[in-house]
């Protein structure tokens, strides 16, 4: 996919090609940052080539290097459906030319790497920050920016808007170590000092008579008996239910006695009326 893309780059734009190599899959073309904008139109007009979209302007920092800042353009063949990569060198002084007398949207990316790394673009009339608020100082994405900022913002309650300060950093003296306990830190953490070595094959370094002496052990035998549970209530008939069966063993209760009718028509017996006593002595 990249067979010849150097080669017709190196042809294009001649001298102004420093250094070019094709890693992981991807060309990348390093070129001198005057010459920028003769490269661009050269890559994107020449019918070898053909790059007619920029899809990314990007930055990078090397702050061990004099000139510490790359500026990354990524542009886009829609033609061969290829990728290629740009790349100028400069520092927080020298400008890059601008690219937006080629593509428009450049002023969009040129004010991002500004904004976040403070690469100047000469040519861009409309240089301004787009990421950070009003009046930010410094660069984020530098390399020697504190990952802290400088300033802090929070809403007042006084003031009624939100208000900038310094940062506040509580803990800002403490010191943080990054080395795993359990692979092999050399140092002892808080409460190893009360670990005691368990013997080999046993649960307890501690004998039997260490055992016994324990607080925990005179505690549990001063410790009053407990309480026997009383015997739980249970039902062993149903008539202890309320249903009101008979026990198994009970006897049998009297049988009520009852008056059956008599049959219709039947003539009813009447009454005896009760006979009169005599008094005494009457013969």
């Amino acid at each position: 996919m990249n067979d010849g893309v150097i080669d017709a780059a190196r042809a294009a734009i001649g001298d102004a090609l420093i250094d070019a190599w094709d890693r992981v899959g991807e060309v990348t073309l390093l070129v001198r940052r005057e010459a920028l904008v003769a490269v661009m139109t050269a890559l994107r007009d020449d019918p070898a080539l053909q790059y007619q979209q920029l899809m990314e302007i990007a930055g990078v920092d090397y702050p061990e290097r004099e000139e510490r800042f790359d500026v990354v353009y990524h542009l886009l063949s829609v033609t061969r459906n290829h990728r290629l990569r740009v790349t100028v060198r400069t520092d927080d002084e020298a400008p890059v030319p601008s690219v937006t007398a080629l593509w428009p949207v450049a002023g969009w990316l040129e004010r991002e790497v500004y904004d976040m790394y403070g690469v100047l673009f000469s040519g861009n009339a409309d240089l301004r920050r787009i990421l950070t608020d009003y009046g930010f100082r410094g660069h984020p994405q530098r390399k020697d920016f504190p990952l802290t900022g400088y300033v802090e913002l929070r809403y007042s309650e006084e003031r009624k808007r939100v208000v900038y300060e310094p940062v506040k950093l509580a803990q800002d003296f403490r010191s943080f170590d990054f080395t795993s306990p359990w692979e092999g830190a050399e140092y002892m953490l808080p409460g190893d000092e009360k670990a005691q070595p368990e013997a080999k094959g046993a649960p307890t370094p501690l004998t039997a008579a260490e055992i016994a002496r324990a607080p925990i052990a005179r505690a549990v035998a001063a410790a009053p008996a407990e309480t026997p549970v009383a015997t739980p209530k249970t039902t062993e008939s149903p008539a202890q239910t309320g249903v009101g069966k008979a026990e198994p063993t009970a006897e049998p209760k009297p049988k009520a006695l009852t008056v059956k009718p008599k049959a219709d028509g039947a003539a009813k017996a009447k009454p005896k009326a009760p006979r009169a006593r005599k008094p005494k002595g009457e013969a």
